[in-house]
């Protein structure tokens, strides 16, 4: 029996980079859809819920994409609003890499230092990365800020995920360098997650801060979101501090992805969201 994976897409061309991983996770085959939204699935959840004697269901997978969280989060809800007992497979969200990305950042960061207690700010942490990542430090119970340049950006996204979550976020506007530097002041830790090709912060913004134990930066295109550390660091001693740079941490995310794909084919019942997918990532670091 094939194992077949629904690439269910909120974007018109759906993620290419999705696709490749689904295959390495072991799909036999991979079917896109794009452009989809709570309105226009139902067809498409019927056809893998209806079509296989229950013994075979379970060879059948639902991966909701996309690069909004927000969409992609709407979707995943209204995919599993079709099942009922007996008629149901395995799902999993990761819009824009918002659940393996932040679990694998967040895993590898707790492998440099302890969580509980710290204070954490999330660079630029307004989008799908920062966002789940802010989420699942404060889940750890760590102190954690997020910045944007518009300080109704930062709330927005903090509101987001306390209601998601139910954490409590603290949105802080830092509009350049300087800004950022002041606002990771007291911060124990740090995670760039700002859009590729943009610094965050200068050398000189972090590497005298005393209070700074690690530091990691999601983006890997130059320039890098922290100027002073390298895409390849992997818990790199600089200035006295942990560094982890995207490709750091970037093929843990990605056996992690992998992981998670291989598991959708186990039954029919597995819901693989933030909190799951960080709990498979803290078992496998």
């Amino acid at each position: 029996m094939k194992k077949l994976l629904f690439q269910l897409d909120t974007d018109s061309h759906p993620s290419s980079f999705d696709t490749v991983v689904a295959y390495d996770g072991g799909a036999d085959h991979v079917i896109p859809h794009g452009g989809l939204t709570p309105d226009n699935i139902s067809a498409l959840v019927e056809g893998t819920i209806f079509t296989r004697a229950p013994k075979f269901k379970k060879n059948t997978a639902i991966f909701v994409g996309g690069s909004n969280i927000d969409q992609g989060h709407a979707l995943f809800q209204a995919v599993q609003k079709h099942f009922f007992p007996g008629f149901q497979v395995s799902i999993m969200l990761d819009s824009n890499g918002c659940n393996t990305t932040s679990s694998a950042a967040v895993a590898k960061i707790a492998t440099s230092t302890s969580l509980a207690g710290k204070k954490i700010v999330v660079l630029g942490g307004t989008g799908p990365v920062g966002q789940r990542a802010a989420a699942l430090f404060a889940l750890e119970g760590a102190d954690v800020s997020i910045t944007s340049r518009q300080l109704t950006s930062a709330e927005v996204a903090c509101n987001a995920m306390n209601n998601r979550f139910d954490v409590e976020l603290t949105a802080i506007a830092a509009s350049d360098c300087d800004a950022r530097g002041d606002a990771i002041k007291e911060a124990n830790i740090v995670l760039a997650a700002g859009a590729a090709g943009i610094e965050l912060l200068k050398p000189e913004h972090w590497q005298n801060n005393i209070n700074l134990e690690v530091l990691a930066d999601a983006n890997a295109i130059p320039p890098l979101g922290l100027g002073g550390t390298q895409m390849f660091d992997k818990g790199m001693d600089r200035h006295g501090k942990k560094v982890w740079g995207a490709l750091g941490f970037g093929s843990f995310k990605l056996s992690l992805h992998r992981a998670c794909i291989e598991k959708l084919f186990e039954d029919t019942k597995q819901v693989f969201d933030a909190e799951h997918i960080f709990q498979l990532a803290k078992a496998m670091v």
